[in-house]
């Protein structure tokens, strides 16, 4: 959608939002104070806060509702809204922050791989893009249908079924269905041709029985390049009451996403091809003279016959490198759960809950790095997984005097398939002979195809003693196994590792205080301990290498581990809140993986322990709310991230002086800065994210430099008796207001010791968007 006229308005209208936004709140609430208590209306806003710090907790808890996610661009990531909150980086190359091969999520400088994620409880992995033990959230659930999100910065609740929350934990909670019968949806419009459409119907209470089914789809054009973005969900979920003191509540989740993939990117691209230079998927004679080429160069090892392109390569093409033809990322999942929460008298209560996933996936690259049977310098280069997990979690709590006491348990069976397979393009210079976007068979070549099974369980004990009316102390234990197997299926033996490997660590202790001196004020304090587990995989993880590699790394390797120390104070209620906290974290056996070569060429990187790194930092998070329509949020974090050791090999010879540089992927400052108002009828939104300079070098020689972005939202909605037309709403909404030319993520195809690589993926320019709603 490229309307200037629209365009135009729009800019207008923001540009006027910072001076607009106050003034008519103000202006409101002094008319409001003239009128009758009765002509009032009461609106969702009134009264609500809408980031909620953590009251009560022992350790920096940070919630946000359904209603700040509505906030974003209609089908926005979680994430998005999450930024606002204190020490969260979050990273994506998409408008929306969904396309996956982008999405990077940081808590305090520790990596999305390093985090724990939860859907109700039911683990989500570390979202790892390689789908090895869980899902993302985009694909778990529809982001309409989230109802709270809880971020715990530095350590997770120790009950939370995760064993990769080294750095903290995420969790996500589904909105229950509403009491009365109801629908609600949106349909949205804007800029690359994205259309995307999501609607819900909820049954109301029937008895103690109450449902809904929700679904959404998303067609968009990629910002730059050729290629599409789609993605179809259906979601279920059900609440039954059995009897007074039980409840049943389950939920059955359905995606299939595909996704073109984006140029990944060096600096030295950037400024020589611009950030819009992208794959050249629209030009498939382009990509067989290129690939011809290279072969005449010797640039990628394949062997042709003779051919009439030459050696060079067509300005401003420089390496075959440079201009991939396509690439695309392929999700289908089913994520069901069944839970039965039971009271047991008048202390003590307890859930059963059980869960299934099941994933297929594809992630695809057509490489000139190997050719299709017939000639063609080019072929169609899959990784494909396969998951099937099924697990078990067990909750017991009670209420005895001054004493709550909880036991959590988990146990989780993962089957995991990976597979590394080749399928030809066809033998036409003219015409590919496949998409990207279709699931392959038939491959003319497998050059690795392993199952792994991961088998992990998880017991938490914990005491929260109630010693005075202001003062809480907690003190607990968690304990894990978690055993991975790897075994070849094709070809046999493996080219890669196989075997068992375990992580395993029964005593991580976790104690916390928490003192309230009345007013909304507290302090807390807390210690954690942390293990994150070893991944089963063909491309991350201990079974990335080599039969020998493995064998040399087997029994030194060590699983990495956190020590997180944290202080705080909570401060205020009504108008004015916040928090301040301060952290320190030891992080021990850190584990390196280093990519050999390109992305597109599948090397495995090499993994090993390569000593510790330790992370001080304080952040501030403030809510200010002068008027009961109009809110302030503001954050801001500072993070000394840094490595404690060099790199030395097994003789003790430093081969990577990194000794006090900085963690990639860190950077030192984030803040942000959102002004929102909601009077019931009119309704905007202002956020600014600031992310300071970010290493992707280990020896820090190379950087991308910190950037602003601002994205806005303006709409105006009904007020109405009736109730399927009473939150009726047009609003418009932009991504990137000032059209800023930056880096998105950064490590897409991991990071190096030193010196340019190409593994940057530039961010989303300025994107419009009008979004018809109907909410409940």
């Amino acid at each position: 959608m490229k309307s200037s006229a629209l365009r135009t308005a729009f800019l207008s209208g923001t540009a006027l939002l910072v001076l607009a936004i106050p003034a008519h709140a103000f202006a409101a609430e002094a008319e409001a104070e003239t009128l009758a208590a009765d002509t009032v209306e009461d609106t969702a806003a009134e009264g609500e806060e809408i980031v909620v710090y953590g009251k009560g907790e022992v350790r920096q808890v940070t919630e946000i509702g359904a209603a700040d996610i509505q906030l974003t661009t209609a089908g926005s990531s979680p994430f998005i809204a999450l930024r606002k909150l204190p020490g969260v980086n979050f990273q994506s190359a998409d408008p929306f922050g969904t396309y996956e091969w982008s999405t990077r999520i940081t808590l305090r400088g520790f990596n999305q791989n390093q985090l724990g994620f939860t859907l109700d409880g039911v683990p989500l992995g570390d979202m790892s893009y390689g789908n090895t033990n869980g899902l993302h959230i985009s694909r778990a659930i529809i982001a309409d249908n989230i109802g709270q999100t809880r971020v715990s910065q530095g350590a997770g609740a120790l009950g939370t079924a995760s064993t990769s929350n080294l750095g903290g934990t995420i969790e996500f909670f589904s909105r229950d269905p509403q009491d009365e019968l109801n629908i609600a949806g949106n349909l949205t419009y804007g800029d690359s041709n994205t259309f995307r459409a999501y609607g819900t119907l909820d049954t109301g209470d029937l008895g103690g029985f109450k449902a809904y089914i929700s679904g959404a789809y998303i067609d968009a054009d990629k910002w730059k390049g050729f290629g599409s973005q789609r993605s179809t969900q259906i979601n279920a979920k059900l609440v039954a009451d059995l009897s007074p003191s039980t409840t049943f509540t389950a939920f059955v989740n359905y995606s299939d996403r595909k996704e073109s993939d984006y140029q990944d990117l060096s600096l030295e691209m950037i400024n020589r091809l611009g950030y819009d230079w992208d794959n050249i998927s629209n030009d498939w004679p382009l990509a067989v003279r290129l690939a011809f080429i290279g072969a005449n160069r010797g640039d990628t090892g394949v062997v042709v016959g003779p051919n009439t392109f030459g050696t060079t390569y067509p300005a401003p093409i420089t390496s075959i490198d440079d201009a991939y033809y396509d690439a695309a990322g392929l999700r289908r999942d089913w994520l069901a759960s069944g839970r039965i929460a039971q009271q047991f008298g008048d202390a003590v209560t307890g859930g059963l809950q059980v869960y299934y996933h099941t994933n297929k996936g594809q992630g695809s690259w057509i490489t000139p790095y190997r050719a299709s049977p017939g000639g063609l310098p080019l072929s169609f280069r899959t990784t494909e997984y396969s998951i099937e997990r099924i697990g078990v979690l067990g909750d017991l709590k009670g209420e005895f005097g001054a004493h709550t006491f909880s036991l959590n348990l988990w146990y989780e069976n993962n089957d995991f398939e990976q597979a590394r397979r080749f399928y030809t393009m066809g033998t036409s210079q003219t015409v590919p002979g496949a998409s990207a976007l279709d699931y392959q068979s038939n491959p003319f070549f497998t050059q690795w195809n392993n199952a792994y099974n991961t088998r992990t369980f998880q017991y938490a004990v914990q005491d929260e003693w109630a010693v005075t009316d202001a003062l809480t102390v907690t003190a607990g234990v968690k304990g894990q196994s978690v055993k991975l197997e790897a075994t070849a299926i094709n070809p046999n033996p493996s080219p890669l590792a196989v075997g068992e490997i375990k992580s395993e660590d029964f005593f991580l202790p976790q104690v916390g205080v928490l003192y309230t001196f009345g007013g909304g004020n507290e302090v807390f304090a807390s210690f954690t301990q942390n293990q994150r587990a070893f991944t089963a995989a063909a491309t991350t993880g201990p079974f990335a290498t080599s039969a020998a590699g493995f064998a040399a790394l087997r029994d030194r390797i060590e699983p990495e581990k956190t020590n997180t120390y944290e202080v705080g104070f909570r401060f205020g209620e009504g108008q004015l809140s916040g928090v301040i906290a301060a952290y320190l974290v030891n992080f021990s056996n850190r584990l390196l993986a280093v990519p050999q070569g390109p992305g597109i060429v599948g090397n495995a990187a090499l993994l090993s322990n390569v000593g510790d790194v330790r992370s001080i930092g304080a952040e501030i998070g403030l809510q200010w709310q002068p008027v009961a329509d109009f809110t302030v949020t503001g954050s801001y974090a500072y993070n000394e991230n840094t490595y404690r050791n060099d790199i030395v090999n097994q003789a003790g010879v430093v081969v990577q002086a990194i000794d006090g540089r900085t963690v990639v992927d860190s950077p030192e400052s984030i803040a942000n800065l959102e002004l929102a108002y909601d009077d019931g009828m009119f309704y905007a939104r202002a956020n600014a994210n600031y992310t300071s300079e970010r290493f992707f070098t280990y020896s820090n020689d190379r950087s991308v430099e910190g950037r602003v972005l601002v994205d806005a939202l303006i709409g105006v909605r009904l007020n109405s008796d009736n109730k399927f037309l009473d939150g009726l709403a047009i609003e418009g909404t932009v991504t990137n207001l000032f059209d800023e030319d930056y880096v998105g993520t950064i490590g897409s195809n991991g990071f190096g010791f030193s010196g340019d690589n190409q593994t940057l993926l530039a961010g989303a320019p300025q994107q419009f968007f009008v979004t018809l709603r109907k909410d409940f």
